[in-house]
């Protein structure tokens, strides 16, 4: 913990310095940007970041109020100094869902350092993929809406995201990513669209943050450690999931996350962590679910080791290690009897879940827990009562 603080207090020193005031400021418009929403801007975005990023002095790259179309688009460092993007208008994507390629990235970042991103909104105009994915047709691979890649020091600051065709942000391979304020939406029925997508990265801090979408409101994936996650309101969506994890046999792991002070309204699930039934050398340790009010969720407190969606199952024991699970003054209401499920490997039992403090009930009536292989402790109020061994 004290290591986590240490690097909390560098990070704090380093969002003081990059929302210091930049010197020079590139306009889209000048290299080329129609804010009319049918015009190209890809090149001339394209233009304005490369002199953005190779300014002797640290540069404000200005996105204006109007409708600026994009095609798949790589913002590519490291740059010289810090750099701030200020978006007062709209990005949008072409409406061809076949228009942004084979990449699977709508605005990628990649290897960028130090950079600001503020306000704004991102469109990816989803429908039409959406409808090819339910008609069953053959579509083109799925597109993040905004993705940062081996990236370090960044901040985004009160981007709104909607219609993303798959996840709105994902972070990849990153070091020091703190997204705050922001808004994303996309249809409760929009498949794969999670709010956030975090994988093998350090030092991810989301805040203050209202997601709406189709899939997780938030997703840790493998390789994903010393993160913290605070202040978001969830729902309609999947919750909030530690996973998947075990899809493969040799997998990073998960540890040291703290999801706190939330609020679920109406999702799939509250707090998960799922991992797919089949041998694997993944864990998940050190994960603290806290200060969290639900309201009608269906699967408030589940750990899920039977992970399958697609119905393509394993039928194996998970070989995930699952330990040292705390759940701390949790409250609300369930949409489905069982209010806390603890589903756990056969060959890899859970260990050291600690409940405190659990409050759940549903339609006014006492809810359920049920446990598999889980074992732990529980101390003060815990309804429904424990079923740890």
């Amino acid at each position: 913990m004290a290591k986590l603080a240490v690097s909390c207090i560098r990070f704090i020193f380093f969002i003081n310095t990059l929302f210091q005031s930049a010197s020079v400021a590139y306009n889209v418009i000048n290299f080329g940007a129609k804010p009319d929403g049918k015009t190209d801007a890809t090149q001339a975005f394209l233009r304005a970041w490369s002199s953005a990023c190779y300014s002797n002095s640290p540069a404000t790259l200005y996105v204006p109020r109007g409708l600026f179309l994009v095609k798949s688009i790589s913002f590519n460092g490291p740059c010289r100094h810090r750099i701030v993007f200020q978006i007062d208008g709209t990005i949008i994507a072409p409406s061809s869902y076949w228009s942004l390629g084979n990449s699977g990235f709508w605005i990628l970042f990649y290897k960028v350092n130090r950079l600001s991103i503020h306000g704004g909104t991102i469109d990816a105009t989803g429908a039409g993929y959406w409808a090819c994915r339910k008609s069953g047709k053959s579509c083109p691979p799925p597109t993040r809406s905004i993705s940062f890649v081996g990236a370090s020091n960044i901040v985004v600051s009160g981007l709104t995201s909607i219609n993303s065709r798959f996840f709105h942000i994902a972070i990849d391979e990153c070091v020091n990513i703190m997204l705050q304020k922001l808004k994303i939406n996309a249809p409760s029925w929009s498949p794969n669209t999670d709010g956030v997508h975090i994988q093998s990265s350090s030092g991810i801090t989301i805040s203050n943050s209202a997601i709406m979408t189709g899939d997780d409101c938030i997703s840790v994936g493998p390789g994903t450690k010393n993160s913290w996650i605070e202040r978001i309101a969830c729902g309609p969506g999947h919750g909030i999931s530690i996973g998947s994890l075990g899809a493969y046999a040799a997998e990073e792991g998960v540890q040291n996350v703290t999801v706190t002070d939330s609020i679920f309204t109406g999702t799939q699930n509250g707090v998960r962590i799922k991992t797919w039934a089949r041998p694997s050398n993944g864990f998940a340790r050190n994960i603290r679910f806290r200060n969290i009010t639900m309201t009608m969720v269906f699967n408030p407190i589940i750990i899920d080791q039977n992970y399958c969606p697609d119905n393509h199952c394993p039928h194996q024991s998970s070989g995930v290690t699952i330990s040292g699970v705390t759940y701390r003054n949790i409250k609300g209401t369930s949409a489905t009897p069982v209010a806390v499920n603890f589903g756990c490997s056969s060959s890899k039992p859970c260990t050291a879940i600690k409940l405190q403090g659990i409050r759940f009930t549903y339609f006014n009536k006492a809810a359920t827990a049920y446990c598999k292989n889980a074992r732990g402790s529980s101390s003060g109020v815990v309804v429904p009562g424990s079923c740890l061994g």
